[in-house]
């Protein structure tokens, strides 16, 4: 999927306001599909919200869209993390199933094929890194993706 347009989608937030990737053309826009009960979202909520809060001057959005869960549920993990980006509700899972990669665990249903999965959409809407959960690499503290956003900036500006 990397070089490829990122499924356009609309979801509302747990602030209630709704939210499209097309709104946020011109910015670098990072995505985490979670689930309360993911130990490795768990892991790396942290972290998003420590990434958030270091590139958002730079034009940096960050989403958790958090697959087929009730608002209370995702708004229990906004608090305990305290985010200060947007949670997306993917109610029915047709977000995150658009984001599955085909062929890609096939015995998985394919919205749950991408939760703890991170990707970066450049300002033009294209999909740039995409790191599927790896348990066997697990990268919690999101090094990969920092360093490749950093250089998806540095490009950006040049």
């Amino acid at each position: 999927m990397i070089g490829q347009a990122a499924p356009s989608f609309k979801l509302t937030a747990l602030d209630g306001k709704t939210y499209s990737l097309e709104q946020f053309r011109g910015k670098f826009v990072v995505i985490h599909f979670a689930t309360t009960w993911c130990p490795f979202c768990n892991a790396e909520a942290p972290h998003l919200e420590e990434l958030y809060k270091t590139y958002k001057q730079k034009d940096v959005q960050v989403f958790i869209i958090d697959v087929k869960e009730g608002e209370d549920r995702a708004t229990k993990l906004s608090q305990k993390f305290n985010f200060s980006f947007p949670v997306l509700l993917d109610k029915d899972g047709m977000v995150s199933a658009r984001y599955a990669p085909e062929g890609v665990q096939p015995d998985l249903a394919r919205d749950e094929v991408p939760l703890a999965s991170n990707l970066i959409i450049d300002k033009e809407g294209k999909i740039r890194f995409y790191s599927l959960l790896n348990t066997a690499d697990f990268d919690a503290k999101l090094t990969k993706l920092k360093q490749r956003l950093d250089e998806l900036l540095t490009s950006s500006s040049n």
